[in-house]
């Protein structure tokens, strides 16, 4: 008697598919760190995190806005601020302009 091939209907136990990640060991001590802070799995964290992000990066795209976290409005700020540094070849172009040479 041959036997029977098992069946590979996916599990009705496994809460979702599976992803693979590859992080250097600086970031992956990070991603235990933080997960330990909120006193859960790695897998956990990645899941709460990544995904919630995903999630507003996602209804961001669709609502055509962009939305950014404090430090990064911070950082856009700043850079529209910033005094600009001309060139030399964009200080002679300004002087042509005005007609000063």
């Amino acid at each position: 008697m041959r036997a029977k091939k098992k069946s590979r209907k996916p599990s009705t136990t496994c809460p979702g598919r599976s992803l693979m990640v590859r992080l250097d060991d600086t970031s992956k001590s990070y991603l235990a760190q933080a997960a330990e802070l909120r006193r859960i799995s790695v897998s956990d964290y990645v899941r709460v995190v990544t995904v919630a992000q995903a999630r507003r990066e996602v209804q961001s795209a669709e609502r055509e806005t962009i939305a950014m976290t404090a430090d990064e409005q911070l950082a856009f700020w700043n850079a529209l601020n910033a005094t600009v540094a001309l060139t030399p070849s964009q200080r002679q172009l300004g002087a042509v302009m005005r007609g000063e040479s």
